[in-house]
């Protein structure tokens, strides 16, 4: 078994956890472009500028890119980047552990 640094193991964490950076993530891991506004929609409860500043985060982490493009009115669209696309195994080993949880939770 690899050693495992918890500074490393919270580096991970502090870049995907949070109350919307996840629900963002599988906005996005089916690979689709989406627009501000199409996040938006799929995410009611957040406002703007959460979704915006959560968004920034992600880009300036290099796990989503950004795109403007220069239309009246402007246009911007969100995807994941190649190296956020690595996170793909990393969030679905999280599902599937969530999910055994919850039935050993259940269980008990």
């Amino acid at each position: 078994m690899p050693l495992i640094s918890s500074c490393e193991v919270d580096t991970a964490l502090e870049l995907i956890t949070g109350k919307w950076k996840p629900s963002i993530l599988l906005a996005l891991i089916n690979g689709d472009t989406l627009r501000f506004s199409e996040l938006k929609r799929s995410l009611p409860n957040i406002s703007q500028k959460i979704l915006t500043a959560q968004l920034r985060d992600l880009e300036e982490q290099d796990i989503i890119i950004r795109t403007v493009y220069p239309e009246v009115p402007p246009r911007v669209d969100y995807r994941l980047s190649e190296y956020g696309k690595t996170l793909i195994p990393v969030l679905e080993t999280m599902n599937a552990w969530g999910i055994q949880h919850a039935e050993r939770m259940r269980q008990k």
